[in-house]
């Protein structure tokens, strides 16, 4: 027996999935509360000891183990660029596809009062960036001399024109900051190049940010390598969306990741304009590409999708999916405060856990709205012309749903049918009519530490584990 062990230690559960990679089979899985505020390797030895007495094996079977991590917040990053809707927004989509949060983002030259903003967010590491090669070169230099004179002790990623890096590096270095250089993530104004960032952005968050994290603690256990668990996710999309030269993928994807905090968006699909006239414009947009919102958790965030939709359009919903619901039995602004007061809350009734499908699929159908490209009519001198602003997702070929609701929610397939096109909003291109899978085993995130070792025998995993299911 070929076991391997995937773990993720997430900020709520450390979770263990034990994998037999010759059968290519789960053998089981378990989990225990993340202990990462006092011994990361608490939570796990007590998810570990729960996995080995379950599923009847022993520490000395394990041939390998990997691991992903959210706990303590995640990656935390900032990102600092020139223009707004050009290196500023290359530099968020950098640090989000290494699996960051970007907890705030800030465009042309920062003053005294951001660097205070900055030092007060106490993130894990700064993505700057600013100007194309051979552009602007004065605000990134301001930039750095800025955050030279700070406070800040997070890693400094320089990611911009490539004419001035040596300079930024060294104004940093020579205030003794720990800097790192990259390629440009917009070295022209119509080509993005995130690839570079985002591997220098694993390589110091491998370096620096698992032993400030206490992740350190866990590694003669697990080896050296733990990656942000997004971009565990990301690299399993990817990997069902290419498959490998031995087995073929499912093509397109976008995955749903529903959680209490954020809900992520996933994409792997190339970016076709929706006609052959049509003109595309904004930032070029990435085949592989991840967004979060971080005002759509079903938990803490509660009341902002709440305010979003109205008491009526929640009412309305509900109504859809429980018929027999008479408006006066709940009282949906009570509950909608109550569970964002109490995070942990568990649904107690068929009403309650209609209405966390109700929150999941606002949060989907405005998280996909926002990850997908518009398309609009405009008259130009030679006449209409077709208009395509972001990503087209018509034809996506699979949606994916995962998280905590997709595992546990009642019927949750109906939270991915928000993920869909929609007569009501014909102008957002979201998937018309793909295939849909729920990742009701929580195995996503472990196919992605499988992928690079072993993608073959993930991808086949990934295909017998995930749950087909019909919109």
């Amino acid at each position: 027996m070929s076991v391997h062990l995937l773990i993720d230690f997430g900020s709520t559960y450390t979770k263990v999935i034990a994998v037999d990679i010759e059968k290519e089979i789960v053998i089981g899985r378990s989990q225990a509360p993340t202990t990462v505020v006092t011994d990361v390797t608490i939570g796990l030895n007590n998810a570990l000891s729960n996995l080995f007495k379950t599923c009847g094996i022993d520490a000395t079977q394990i041939q390998d183990s990997y691991a992903s991590s959210s706990a303590a917040g995640g990656l935390k990053m900032v990102a600092i660029g020139l223009v707004p809707e050009l290196t500023l927004e290359a530099a968020r989509r950098a640090a989000l596809g290494a699996g960051a949060k970007v907890t705030c983002s800030y465009g042309f030259e920062i003053n005294k009062q951001i660097v205070h903003e900055i030092e007060s967010e106490q993130c894990d590491m700064i993505l700057l960036c600013g100007g194309t090669d051979g552009g602007d070169q004065n605000v990134i230099v301001h930039n750095a001399k800025l955050l030279a004179e700070s406070n800040i002790k997070s890693p400094i990623l320089v990611a911009g024109n490539r004419t001035v890096t040596s300079q930024v590096s060294t104004i940093l270095g020579e205030a003794g900051k720990k800097v790192y250089s990259a390629k440009n993530v917009l070295p022209s104004l119509d080509i993005l190049d995130v690839e570079p960032a985002q591997k220098k952005i694993r390589e110091i968050f491998i370096d620096h940010i698992t032993k400030a994290k206490g992740l350190d603690k866990a590694q003669y256990l697990i080896g050296d390598v733990i990656i942000p668990t997004p971009k565990a996710t990301l690299q399993a999309a990817t990997l069902l969306a290419d498959g490998t030269k031995n087995e073929p993928g499912i093509g397109s994807v976008i995955v749903v990741e529903v959680g209490g905090a954020t809900t992520n968006i996933h994409s792997v699909i190339d970016n076709l304009p929706v006609t052959y006239q049509a003109i595309v414009k904004g930032l070029p947009e990435t085949r592989v590409k991840r967004t979060v919102e971080g005002d759509l958790g079903i938990r803490y965030n509660a009341p902002t999708i709440y305010d979003h939709v109205g008491n009526e359009g929640f009412l309305t919903k509900l109504k859809t999916l429980l018929p027999s619901l008479d408006g006066e039995q709940i009282d949906i602004a009570k509950y909608v405060r109550e569970i964002s007061n109490n995070v942990g809350y568990v649904p107690a009734n068929d009403v309650e856990f209609n209405l966390d499908i109700a929150l999941a699929g606002f949060a989907t159908s405005m998280a996909v709205q926002r990850h997908a490209g518009t398309v609009k009519k405009e008259w130009t001198v030679v006449g209409e012309v077709v208009v395509q602003q972001g990503k087209n997702f018509l034809k996506t070929e699979n949606v994916i749903g995962t998280g905590g609701i997709f595992k546990y929610g009642l019927h949750p397939e109906r939270v991915l049918r928000s993920a869909l096109f929609s007569a009501e909003t014909p102008w957002s291109l979201k998937p018309q009519e793909p295939k849909a899978y729920l990742d009701s085993n929580y195995i996503l995130y472990g196919i992605g530490l499988l992928a690079e070792k072993y993608p073959d025998q993930a991808l086949r995993i990934a295909k017998k584990y995930l749950k087909p299911t019909v919109l």
